[in-house]
């Protein structure tokens, strides 16, 4: 299966992810370590636009391919991007689940921002004005929402962990 992340920056979509992958003995793909190892690798002019969403679809397409299942982990903001792995999912034939990570809290969002440590060397981290200004298009479709505001972390992940299992 192919279990797809979105979500701002800093609502605890990676932290999410990474554990679901762990438990689930999957390939983790996150976007944000694709984009700065190709930021580094100084091959690619300027922005590096859809790049790194490239690369992580024909990743995940090899790896679903293999019978591995593939956690992706990205901001996933417009429906280009949500379609794109839903296209992977149906060429490999495999079910995609999405999961749109949420903090409804404001004030908690923004402390989160503001106070999180780089986990990816070299990657830059958006300012809390860069979050809110983000394009993030509306959601067309069922998905998983988990909003881990004022709540912990082991919370969270038992109510997707039941959520994901009952699909």
């Amino acid at each position: 299966m192919l279990i797809v992340f979105a979500g701002l920056p800093a609502t605890g979509k990676s932290t999410l992810a990474r554990a679901i992958a762990g438990a689930r003995k999957a390939v983790y793909l996150r976007i944000d370590t694709i984009e700065q190892a190709l930021r580094e690798s100084g091959r690619l002019k300027d922005d590096i636009e859809d790049a790194g969403y490239r690369v992580g679809y024909a990743l995940a397409e090899a790896n679903l391919r293999l019978g591995r299942t593939v956690v992706a982990d990205s901001v996933n903001p417009i429906r280009i991007t949500r379609d794109a792995w839903h296209d992977v999912g149906r060429r490999a034939d495999v079910p995609v689940i999405d999961v749109e990570v949420i903090c409804s809290n404001a004030a908690e969002h923004r402390r989160r921002v503001e106070t999180r440590e780089v986990d990816v060397e070299g990657l830059k981290l958006p300012t809390w004005e860069e979050v809110v200004a983000r394009d993030y298009e509306p959601w067309d479709r069922e998905r998983i929402v988990i909003d881990t505001a004022g709540r912990p972390f082991a919370a969270c992940l038992q109510e997707l962990q039941d959520r994901i299992g009952a699909r």
